[in-house]
């Protein structure tokens, strides 16, 4: 981690972004305490690679990945679901 008074910053604003884009923090620094530190903007989360989903689908021969789901899927469940014992063959 470099340090750096603001004075100098403001000189060299240019050099000390690009060393911050590559990945370095710089503390600015007035009358030696620290102040302030440059660090790097952290990149936007990209969605789902839908590409790469169907390059694995193609690559496993997976043309689906639930061959079924029953109708009831969705539906609420019963209020004693929790309260039943389970059954023995479980």
């Amino acid at each position: 981690m470099t340090e750096i008074s603001i004075h100098e910053a403001e000189s060299r604003l240019s050099e000390l972004t690009q060393r911050v884009e590559q990945g370095e923090t710089i503390v600015v620094t007035r009358d030696g305490q620290p102040v302030m530190d440059l660090v790097p903007h952290p990149r936007p989360r990209k969605g789902l690679n839908f590409g790469a989903i169907d390059a694995f689908k193609k690559k496993y021969g997976i043309t689906e990945f639930f061959s079924y789901v029953a109708p009831d899927f969705d539906d609420p469940l019963p209020e004693d679901f929790l309260l039943r014992p389970l059954p023995d063959d479980a």
